[in-house]
């Protein structure tokens, strides 16, 4: 995954929970945001896992 991809994603994901911090709605795209992070993590342990192999 690019890396100008990844950081467009959590750029978006933060100016989201800036805008609906005071609506009460930030926990929306802090949800989304840890599971991408999440997701992204688990990706890189894949890659590790099959170097180390």
């Amino acid at each position: 995954m690019p890396k100008v991809f990844h950081n467009i994603i959590i750029a978006i994901c933060l100016i989201s929970i800036f805008f609906l911090y005071n609506k009460a709605l930030a926990s929306i795209p802090l949800i989304i945001l840890s599971l991408y992070l999440f997701y992204f993590a688990w990706l890189q342990l894949g890659t590790r896992k099959k170097k180390t192999r």
